[in-house]
């Protein structure tokens, strides 16, 4: 493997390829930038382990984007944890909030709790914005109470049909006198380059003899190459995706080594919220002139706090409706 300049670092995403399997893939992993996001929330250790899976699992789908735009993730469902939105603008900046229902989150009491439970039913839609409503593309996956790995499986085989497997992990730990947190997500593709490959991942079912092992294995449809891709995948843990010590490097050559592993240049990520004065400012003329009344708040001022970064915006009426007022003149 070649080695790249953020070797063994955290807030990176590697993208790689095993060519002997027509594979390709990327492996995240996110240390400051989701700390930064769950810590400043304060959110309960259930809500932020499965907010720290979507967001790595955002982060492996948007660093996927070939221009600036922006990959968002969101669910809205009727479990303990009613929305997330993660947002990941390329190339490189992530913010991610969650809301939650308290009383909810306590009836399930404090054992084991899986992300199918926490999150419920409802929708996940994963959104590709490339900056006007033309360019946009949505694909939304049903949630009846499976995690965001078989979510994401299920994702790709409705809306791309490529063969994909996710795996993603967060861990808590103490470290310099507190609770923080990181995330890892491992994410491989099946993208068949020779036409015997593209043919057999066409046949149809009952086209494969008896006994060849994709039936044993991955069923009538799927090639060796992906039936092998999978199997290395199967053996990955959890801990290997989220230990500081084990770098994304190593566990690509533990897992592929036989094969040969081709990692690319890395891309660094950090959390960023796009929130500003004039993004606030924009939000505001959405509003009524009486809407925009009944905002101020008992010292005369209108508040508004971003639910992703926490920023608190103190605004003067007056100054907003001049503002808007000098805007409608201009235009």
């Amino acid at each position: 493997m070649s080695s790249t300049p953020f070797e063994g670092q955290d807030d990176v995403v590697l993208p790689f390829a095993v060519e002997p399997l027509d594979v390709r893939g990327r492996i995240v992993r996110l240390g400051v930038s989701v700390d930064a996001i769950l810590s400043r929330h304060a959110y309960p250790a259930p809500v932020s382990r499965v907010l720290g899976e979507a967001a790595a699992l955002t982060v492996l789908l948007g660093s996927s984007l070939k221009f600036e735009g922006r990959f968002q993730l969101q669910t809205k469902t009727d479990g303990p944890i009613e929305m997330i939105v993660v947002d990941f603008d390329a190339p490189d900046r992530l913010r991610a909030m969650a809301r939650f229902d308290k009383d909810k989150l306590e009836a399930l009491g404090f054992g084991p709790l899986k992300t199918g439970d926490l999150v419920g039913s409802g929708y996940l839609a994963m959104t590709i914005d490339q900056g006007s409503e033309r360019s946009r593309y949505q694909g939304l996956v049903a949630l009846e109470g499976q995690d965001f790995q078989e979510a994401a499986h299920q994702y790709f085989r409705q809306s791309e049909q490529i063969p994909t497997q996710v795996r993603l992990a967060v861990a808590e730990q103490f470290e310099d006198g507190r609770h923080t947190y990181r995330a890892g997500g491992l994410m491989i593709q099946f993208l068949p380059s020779s036409p015997e490959r593209m043919r057999q991942a066409d046949l149809a079912p009952g086209d494969i003899p008896e006994g060849h092992p994709s039936n044993d294995l991955a069923g009538p449809t799927e090639d060796d190459a992906w039936v092998e891709a999978k199997m290395l995948m199967a053996t990955v843990e959890d801990h290997e995706l989220v230990d500081p010590a084990v770098s994304s490097e190593r566990l690509l050559y533990r897992l592929f080594h036989e094969r040969g592993v081709r990692v690319f240049d890395a891309q660094h990520v950090h959390e960023e919220c796009r929130c500003s004065q004039t993004r606030v400012m924009s939000m505001m003329r959405r509003f009524s002139a009486d809407d925009r009344h009944h905002m101020v708040g008992d010292n005369g001022r209108i508040g508004i706090t971003c639910e992703f970064c926490s920023r608190f915006y103190d605004l003067d009426p007056a100054d907003v409706e001049a503002e808007i007022a000098n805007t409608g003149e201009s235009a």
